[in-house]
């Protein structure tokens, strides 16, 4: 992923730790539709994380890699714990933010130049693996996940099945998507942040079938461990 496109998610989280604590980031996909999201549900405590985030933590063993671990919510959580964590994103405004906020290993970086590892766990939450773009990328992405895993590691991700709404805008956008050949979990969106716009990217949405088909292809095993009735769900990848 082209690490301007973030560039604004970076600031939003900078501005929220400086005092703007009613800073918010408009996410826009690129048939116009948008969604404005308050910065402060990034920096929740604990006792506010939601059902699929806890479901995830609890599952998170040894040394955990968190991939695109934005403003370090999750690795703070697994410090606590006593895990070994070692957090990277491709913003370096949130590494910067997570080493104030005490996370001890905060790497700026791109997992596909990553070379740390091998890590026991490796987590990517708010469907942090939708940076893989497309279902090429997702490919792509679990192969070389494979190589930072040790043996019998796994991969934690959450996702969102699209399927499962029945908007007239997202519906339109799913059969835009058929017609041209392509995924309709494929999609292209842009940060917004006081007025200032990154270049659009790919974000993949992947259904869970779906994902567990191209899991099986990369050598997981793939198990839904939590389901939402919004379509948003959390797998578990073990390396066989």
């Amino acid at each position: 992923m082209n690490p301007a496109a973030m560039a604004q998610h970076g600031r939003a989280l900078l501005a929220f730790t400086e005092g703007d604590t009613e800073a918010a980031q408009i996410v826009r996909r690129d048939d116009g539709n948008e969604a404005s999201i308050p910065v402060s549900l990034f920096f929740r405590p604990p006792d506010q994380f939601w059902p699929v985030e806890r479901a995830a933590l609890v599952r998170c063993e040894g040394h955990v890699l968190d991939i695109g671990a934005g403003s370090g919510l999750h690795t703070l959580a697994l410090q606590a714990r006593g895990l070994p964590v070692t957090a990277i994103d491709i913003s370096p405004d949130a590494v910067t933010i997570m080493q104030r906020r005490g996370v001890r290993d905060a790497r700026v970086g791109d997992v596909y130049s990553f070379t740390g590892g091998p890590f026991d766990t490796l987590l990517m939450l708010g469907h942090g693996i939708g940076m893989t773009e497309t279902l090429a990328g997702l490919d792509r992405f679990l192969i070389l996940a494979r190589r930072l895993t040790a043996g019998g590691g796994r991969l934690l991700v959450t996702s969102l099945d699209v399927r499962r709404s029945d908007a007239p805008e997202n519906v339109a956008y799913r059969e835009a998507n058929r017609r041209a050949g392509r995924y309709v979990g494929e999609t292209r969106i842009q940060v917004e942040f006081a007025g200032e716009a990154g270049p659009y990217c790919g974000w993949l949405h992947v259904d869970a079938e779906t994902l567990e088909n191209h899991a099986r292809k990369a050598g997981w095993t793939c198990e839904v461990v939590h389901r939402e009735d919004t379509g948003d769900y959390l797998a578990c990848l073990m390396g066989e």
